[in-house]
């Protein structure tokens, strides 16, 4: 997993709550087992007008041009702005795959569901937590403003608009270091090989019948 680092990024603001990751992205699509490729699938129902199936060329389906990212001004925006509860519903860890193949790499909410929410740091997205008013407050300022944009700080955790102003966010100091460090659950155990491999030896050596074949 790659190393978060500070971005600025075009937000893109979806307005609804209770966003389910069935709406991320459709079970049609859970076939693979691959992480990427899912980004144009997205929020399939809502960007296009016809049924989607895997596999399937959607350079020349049909598109709901009401749909916030179907608007030119939120195209390859990397910062999504949405309500509370976002992420829940089933478990699949296809919808933070979709979220990261398309381009988001950070999703701000007012709350988020729980699994879907620690699968986000597990595929490199960054998932913030603000309240309602300050959520209001963005949300009005992306859509009145075209090109609105968020510097991303994970570092610093701040979160910096067009405009210069800044608000602060909250995250759990083991999230974040392993977030910026570029760790999930396999790469935080083997950062400790070499204490791992000193173990072994003194357990093989202390209990040499555990290993008797």
């Amino acid at each position: 997993m790659e190393k978060f680092q500070t971005f600025t990024g075009i937000v893109a603001p979806l307005d609804r709550a209770n966003i389910d990751t069935d709406a991320i992205i459709p079970k049609q699509f859970l076939k693979s087992i691959h992480r990427t490729g899912f980004g144009p699938n997205l929020f399939d129902e809502w960007r296009y007008l016809d049924h989607g199936e895997p596999g399937q060329d959607c350079t020349n389906r049909p598109l709901n041009q009401n749909f916030v990212l179907n608007q030119d001004r939120y195209k390859n925006s990397s910062v999504l702005l949405t309500r509370e509860n976002f992420g829940c519903g089933s478990s699949r860890e296809h919808a933070p795959w979709a979220l990261a193949d398309y381009g988001f790499k950070a999703i701000i909410s007012e709350s988020f569901a729980d699994i879907f929410y620690n699968n986000c740091f597990k595929n490199g997205i960054l998932p913030i937590t603000l309240s309602t008013e300050k959520i209001q407050h963005l949300i009005e300022k992306t859509e009145s403003n075209i090109g609105f944009s968020l510097k991303v700080d994970l570092e610093n955790q701040t979160l910096t608009d067009s405009f210069g102003n800044m608000t602060f966010f909250e995250i759990e100091s083991f999230r974040k270091d392993a977030l910026l460090n570029g760790l999930e659950e396999i790469g935080l155990t083997l950062s400790h090989a070499e204490e791992i491999k000193i173990f072994e030896t003194s357990h093989l050596q202390k209990h040499p019948w555990l290993f008797r074949t």
